[in-house]
């Protein structure tokens, strides 16, 4: 009883989760709550299965390069990963049912968000920020299922803040523990298998070498180092506690010196103002930020999971408080940061995710001096059962925000297109290369509407941004100076300068060159090679080869002969008009090994001295 008192679990409902199995065996694996039998077994299964995952999560990644991945791939390779990481670091024997299915779930969620963030930009990619709000619910709803399938009797989730905040507080050091231990322990197997190949290469044996050039063996060799490490630390999870509160008094050590910093730096602001902070160059936002959650990382450091858990140095309990209220005026910064960016601006995805996050932090600085108000130096006692209504709250809408029901890039588009229609910003400062990249759908088709406007400069930029296959290939603003909106909105027969003297290019080969955004904005020459091969050539740029794909009139890269460095002196686009462009024979030469070429062609060697 006293064990489970330590634990918190000193309502009835312990008691039904203590009869789900038995009592731990004498000389078992040292578990802390002795409701959770030993598994011996268990780094060995969870070894297993995330080797399974990570071979399963390679044959989904892999692909060639050229081409972007599948977004159903995507989204399934994130769903093996999300619940087999899930999986293995919240499951016991007891109730294992629950974590089997807290982790599909989760992985079906987080594989929903991956496909509808892969399928969103051109990119493909799904790690994009409803993804990162996404793991950040996994992340804080996994200490929240745990401390559920401990203490109730029944899957009745919405009494979740009835919870004793002990246990669950104790459930996430313990996860941010236990997954750090479990990372570093991956890196040293990889630096010990390296190690073992090259001994092993020393006498003529190159399995093992080999097996580390290949993905699979990696991702498998990743994956059953993370599990077995989880398995073994979830056996000897008093040793994790010891390494979890010693992990909280090295951090509690830093509170009063976050706390005197943080004093002196408000006490400043006061007499600079708030202009040095825009003038610095930094996002003020993300710093702000940045220092609110280590003084709340700190205060709980200090504040531990219990009145009888927190620390008694007179100078961490001063500056525990200090830290909790210092979260207001820096998430007050932040936020006042984020609203003059904004109407300098405009909304972008990446400022409403910082406002969203600005009032999280607000929130939390609300809750600290709330606490500290109505506690004083018995402020943690109030500040507990607040964070716990906090951390369920956040979970739900980090999950919220996660989920395709509000399109972040559709207000970014309606709002900056507005800016750009009523003059706010010109053609040549606005972000033509967020709205082809970043905003979605809605940007595109802004886009392709802003390219048939009779506004030139507009539709030339914006007939860049839609032909552009990198967001590179867009001019940025430090770019676009010299007439180079007069260059976008010219036909591209009016920018290409073709050789050799003669050769023509049919309406159709136009068209194509012009769809593969090979000459966007700035004149470039097309150095007919024969009817199928063009060199293209840009200032300042490569020379680029390209072929033409069978009778589509459309052309392409090929490899045959990568691009080469233009001259150095090639830099405007003036010269490409005087410039005079020939193609002659270079000879080089190459070794050769029985016949075989080795190595890269190379200039001619000289003859040697007499």
């Amino acid at each position: 009883m006293k064990q489970a008192q330590m634990w918190g679990m000193t309502d009835a409902a312990a008691t039904g989760a203590r009869a789900d199995s038995p009592r731990q065996m004498p000389n078992a694996s040292a578990r802390l709550d002795d409701s959770d039998p030993p598994w011996p077994l268990r780094p060995w299964i969870m070894a297993a299965i995330c080797a399974a995952a990570g071979l399963a999560f390679h044959l989904l990644i892999d692909h060639h390069y050229d081409h972007a991945l599948s977004h159903w791939r995507s989204a399934l390779a994130t769903a093996v990963a999300v619940a087999a990481v899930v999986f293995v670091l919240g499951v016991e024997r007891r109730r294992w049912h629950w974590a089997l299915g807290f982790a599909l779930g989760w992985g079906a969620i987080l594989g929903l968000i991956a496909w509808q963030t892969a399928a969103y930009n051109l990119q493909g990619s799904p790690i994009e920020w409803p993804f990162w709000s996404g793991m950040l619910a996994v992340l804080v709803a996994t200490p929240l299922f745990q401390t559920r399938r401990d203490v109730a009797p029944d899957w009745r989730f919405w009494r979740l803040w009835a919870m004793p905040y002990q246990r669950q507080h104790s459930h996430a050091w313990a996860d941010a523990v236990i997954g750090a231990a479990s990372l570093a322990f991956v890196g040293i197997t990889f630096l010990l298998t390296v190690l073992i190949g090259q001994m092993f290469k020393l006498i003529g044996i190159n399995l093992i070498f080999d097996l580390l050039n290949d993905e699979w063996f990696g991702w498998m060799l990743a994956g059953a180092a993370f599990g077995g490490a989880v398995g073994l630390l979830r056996e000897r999870d008093r040793l994790v506690a010891t390494l979890q509160r010693l992990v909280m008094i090295v951090l509690a050590v830093l509170a009063p010196v976050l706390a005197v910093a943080l004093v002196l730096f408000l006490l400043s602001l006061a007499g600079t103002g708030l202009q040095k902070l825009w003038d610095s160059g930094f996002s003020t936002a993300a710093v702000m930020m940045a220092v609110a959650a280590f003084a709340v990382l700190l205060a709980n450091a200090v504040i531990g999971n219990g009145r009888d858990d927190r620390a008694t140095s007179p100078a961490l309990r001063w500056a525990a408080p200090i830290l909790a209220m210092a979260v207001l005026p820096l998430a007050g910064i932040a936020f006042y940061s984020m609203h003059l960016r904004v109407i300098q601006y405009g909304w972008t995805p990446e400022r409403i995710w910082g406002v969203i996050a600005a009032m999280i932090a607000l929130a939390y600085g609300l809750a600290g001096v709330w606490a500290v108000v109505k506690g004083r130096r018995d402020f943690d006692d109030w500040l507990r059962p607040l964070q716990q209504k906090l951390a369920i709250g956040l979970s739900l809408l980090a999950l919220f925000l996660a989920l395709p029901i509000l399109d972040f890039g559709a207000i970014s588009t309606r709002d900056q297109v507005a800016r750009l229609k009523s003059g706010a910003i010109t053609a040549e400062k606005f972000d033509w290369a967020a709205l082809a990249f970043d905003f979605g759908p809605t940007g595109r088709r802004e886009l392709e509407a802003l390219a048939r406007s009779t506004n030139k400069d507009r539709a030339g930029l914006a007939k860049i941004a839609l032909n552009a296959r990198y967001r590179g290939d867009v001019p940025q603003e430090h770019q676009r100076h010299g007439g180079d909106v007069a260059v976008a909105a010219t036909a591209i027969e009016d920018k290409v300068r073709v050789l050799p003297a003669g050769r023509m290019l049919t309406r159709d080969d136009y068209a194509g060159i012009d769809r593969g955004g090979y000459c966007l904005s700035q004149p470039c020459i097309a150095y007919v090679l024969n009817s199928d091969r063009i060199a293209l050539i840009r200032p300042g740029d490569n020379v680029t080869l390209i072929e033409r794909i069978g009778d589509s009139g459309q052309w392409r890269p090929y490899d045959e002969h990568p691009p080469s460095p233009a001259p150095a002196d090639l830099g405007k686009a003036d010269d490409l008009k005087r410039a005079v462009v020939e193609v002659r024979p270079v000879m080089r030469q190459q070794i050769f090994v029985n016949g075989k070429p080795m190595g890269d062609s190379f200039a001619p060697t000289p003859p040697s001295r007499p």
